[in-house]
């Protein structure tokens, strides 16, 4: 079920009320009905992978409950690396099987030798990296001694399932969310009213601006062969926008949708676009990846410990599994690959780190040093997504020879010039509102607040009436594929 359906609008309300006004009394209740929402929700897609996720539950709570009773330090790792092959196994299989097999056929061909293969239809799961991760930090975590495991299942099957975030995150920790459904919930006004809001700003991110990108950059990147290589950069320009818009905003509603019931889901995005560097950026990226990444591959490597080179591979290795991550194919490799090459002059060259601080947030206008910084950080983002949108490694390659050659210097030509001149100008307005609320949780939390009611008001219709202006056919989530 997509947040941007009819489907999802009708079914989000019958879940509130049933939330509140049905189920209010018991906690266990309440928990049941959250369970049973997020299996439905799921269910819309294909109900046959339900399977997955509830053996997933199943294993990682009581492999959570072994542990807590198991002093032998062999017998814990063991239970420890039962866990990890289980939900990894299940991932490589759905995810990464034909591409380990085709690689594995291809290197022998290379050799001269001639295999036969069959590569298996498989289709992936929605949601499975995910979720996947999610139970993983769960057992991880009991292992370290650092959470104690839940004895109610229903209240893990509603932590690893909880359909605002099931599906493409943010990813959480069982330490941050496993207790909320543990705590009796009352309904808070005040913060049902902030939900709504960020919902709001995130449908209009995904329906006014990512899908109205997508138009361009589906023709550009499909028919590349066709255009200038400075139209092409219109196309790498507008999908570096859409990617953030669809992602942050799938994360908008689905935080915003979280406290609607009484939760608090982690930030998965503090305006990226707004990176001094390449450090910077990948800390304010999809957080709840990244810090997944850091605390249970890249800390236990050795971190940022050590000689340079040892740093060095730590980093090209952590970026590599991140683009891994995101898909079975070449192109995500490379991309990450690029991504730690990218970084390593700040571990290369700046030992201390001077760069850490964020953008100046106390004034409007950012110094010269650090426009010139995020125009650098963004300019990089712009070419190397190009591998990210690419059908596979060859066509992002020829997809920047392209923006490098001559035709780079000529006028674009394309249809619908006027349509992008507008979407420009609504990018441009949705940045700007972007970095006046970059101190905040999210762009408009406390955007037009100090506006007269009606103002204010007028703010939220129009918001509301381009996403209705802009609606057509709904648009699946970019990241629903990995």
């Amino acid at each position: 079920m997509l947040f941007n359906s009819l489907d999802f609008a009708v079914f989000l309300p019958i879940v509130f009320i049933l939330y509140w006004f049905v189920c209010n009394r018991k906690l266990g209740v309440q928990n049941t009905l959250l369970v049973i929402a997020s299996y439905m929700f799921y269910a819309w897609w294909d109900w046959r992978f339900l399977s997955l996720i509830f053996f997933s539950t199943c294993i990682d709570y009581c492999i959570g409950l072994a542990l807590s009773k198991e002093q032998d330090h062999f017998k814990r790792k063991l239970l420890l690396w039962v866990s990890i092959c289980v939900n990894l196994g299940l991932l490589g299989f759905f995810k990464y099987y034909n591409f380990f097999l085709e690689n594995f056929v291809n290197a022998f061909t290379a050799f001269g030798a001639n295999l036969r293969y069959s590569s298996l239809n498989i289709i992936l799961p929605v949601g499975i990296s995910f979720y996947t991760f999610q139970t993983l930090s769960y057992t991880i975590d009991i292992y370290r001694k650092q959470l104690e495991p839940t004895k109610n299942f229903i209240s893990f099957m509603a932590f690893v399932s909880f359909f605002p975030q099931l599906v493409a995150g943010p990813i959480e920790r069982a330490k941050k969310l496993l207790p909320q459904f543990e705590t009796t919930r009352v309904f808070d006004f005040e913060k049902a009213k902030d939900g709504l809001k960020q919902a709001l700003w995130g449908l209009f991110k995904k329906m006014v601006i990512a899908d109205n990108c997508a138009r361009f950059v589906d023709e550009f990147f499909g028919h590349y062969e066709a255009y200038s290589g400075s139209t092409l950069l219109i196309g790498a320009f507008f999908f570096t926008i859409q990617i953030y818009c669809d992602f942050s905003g799938y994360s908008d509603i689905a935080i915003g949708v979280s406290r609607l019931f009484g939760f608090n889901l982690s930030k998965n995005f503090a305006f990226p676009y707004f990176a001094k560097n390449i450090a910077q950026f990948w800390r304010r990226w999809h957080m709840s990846l990244t810090t997944w990444f850091r605390d249970y591959v890249y800390i236990p490597l050795g971190g940022n410990q050590g000689t340079k080179a040892f740093q060095i591979r730590n980093t090209i290795l952590l970026f590599v599994l991140i683009g891994f991550w995101h898909g079975a194919a070449w192109k995500f490799i490379v991309y990450g690959f690029i991504n730690a090459l990218y970084f390593l002059p700040l571990i290369i060259w700046r030992p201390k780190r001077t760069d850490r601080n964020d953008v100046n947030t106390n004034h409007l206008i950012p110094s010269r040093a650090e426009f010139i910084g995020m125009v650098k950080t963004f300019a990089f983002l712009v070419l190397v997504r190009v591998f990210f949108r690419a059908d596979n490694l060859q066509t992002g390659v020829s997809y920047l020879s392209k923006i490098f050659s001559v035709s780079f210097f000529t006028v674009p030509e394309f249809a619908n010039r006027i349509d992008a001149i507008v979407l420009f100008i609504v990018i441009l307005v949705f940045m700007s509102i972007e970095w006046v609320g970059k101190t905040n949780e999210y762009a408009i939390e406390q955007f037009a607040v100090t506006w007269k009611r009606s103002y204010r008001w007028c703010f939220y219709y129009v918001l509301v009436c381009c996403i209705f202006y802009f609606y057509a056919k709904p648009q699946q989530f970019i990241y629903f594929q990995f």
